[in-house]
């Protein structure tokens, strides 16, 4: 299984921690759109790395237009000559239209434009096509040599789409190269909606699944010693709290029969009243959603034992203090 480290901390860290990340064998290294820009850390780690894949994991698709995030993704593949894969996301109404003030509409089509948009952006500069891409969202009709960007050493990036619902995933294995699947999910849901889903995406597009990656930040509870695991026991919590209080990944909740906390949560997190979610998630719903180890030697064989068959690779959501066991806990995960 591959495995996938965090680009975490501020822009400074990021040399440190992506010599550490290829130390310690991740095959590849993620930055995401939270509160950092997503492409600056994939610019410092394809300076600072040597072969490690680099992507965005996401950068939210709905924040900007197909010709800038074309730039972006082809500039910074270029430089890291070849490494960069980008992730892509939708996030939710809200967010696009409150905090980003971009329109929202239809967002699987959308997405689905936005993606075909970018190809044939990257199809006009690699391969010469003539940029005609007329859709109902997007539209691309002018690309002068002087804008061809000079280097094209290699081929363009491949394209990961993030997705929870039904639609959106379809689209992922449509038009994308990978689904990343949110860390708010769980084994049955991966059976029974997500992969239902991406069977109907690879047929629309005649692919099948080995055309496709499928990664996901599964959570994890676990702890260097008993104090850690009891703290990020309670993190992990709190995070699931989070997300089920989110309209948008109720689906999850209603395969389970979580309806009522979800919508319980909701109230409470409109209220301000963060701190008492977490406190609902009781310990079948914990190790429903994440794996649960006292000793992180166990998290390879738990990984793999509910989700080998279903993921190609893992977003490592283990941080331990002791570099050794966390180089341990990746050869492992990465041999098994």
């Amino acid at each position: 299984m591959k495995v996938m480290g965090g680009l975490i901390g501020g822009l400074r860290d990021v040399p440190a921690t992506i010599r550490r990340l290829e130390a310690e064998g991740y095959a590849g290294a993620f930055s995401a759109e939270i509160n950092n820009d997503p492409f600056l850390p994939a610019l410092l780690a394809a300076e600072h790395s040597d072969h490690i894949e680099l992507t965005t994991a996401i950068a939210v698709a709905f924040a900007r237009n197909p010709m800038n995030v074309a730039q972006l993704a082809h500039d910074l593949n270029e430089y890291a000559r070849g490494r960069f894969v980008l992730g892509l996301g939708s996030q939710v109404q809200a967010h696009i239209t409150r905090r980003y003030g971009m329109p929202w509409s239809q967002p699987a089509a959308r997405m689905r434009e936005f993606i075909l948009a970018l190809r044939a952006i990257w199809a006009c500069w690699h391969e010469g096509t003539p940029l005609r891409f007329e859709g109902e969202f997007y539209r691309h009709t002018l690309m002068t040599p002087m804008f061809v960007p000079a280097s094209r050493a290699y081929p363009a990036p491949k394209v990961r789409l993030a997705g929870v619902g039904p639609l959106m995933t379809a689209v992922a294995a449509e038009v994308g190269d990978g689904l990343i699947a949110h860390g708010f999910t769980t084994e049955r849901y991966l059976r029974e909606v997500t992969g239902k889903a991406l069977a109907e995406g690879l047929a629309r597009a005649g692919k099948q699944r080995t055309d496709i990656e499928v990664i996901a930040p599964i959570m994890v509870v676990t702890g260097e010693d008993e104090a850690a695991f009891l703290r990020n026991r309670e993190a992990v919590r709190g995070q699931l709290a989070f997300y089920a209080s989110t309209p948008a990944y109720a689906g999850v909740l209603q395969l389970h029969g979580w309806e009522v906390l979800g919508r319980e949560l909701t109230v409470l997190s409109k209220a301000g009243r963060w701190a008492e979610m977490g406190a609902l998630i009781d310990d079948g719903m914990l190790q429903t959603f994440a794996l649960v180890s006292e000793t992180p030697e166990q998290v390879p064989s738990l990984l793999t034992a509910r989700y080998g068959d279903l993921l190609d690779g893992w977003m490592c959501t283990v941080a331990l203090g002791d570099p050794r066991r966390q180089g341990a806990l990746v050869r492992a995960l990465a041999g098994g």
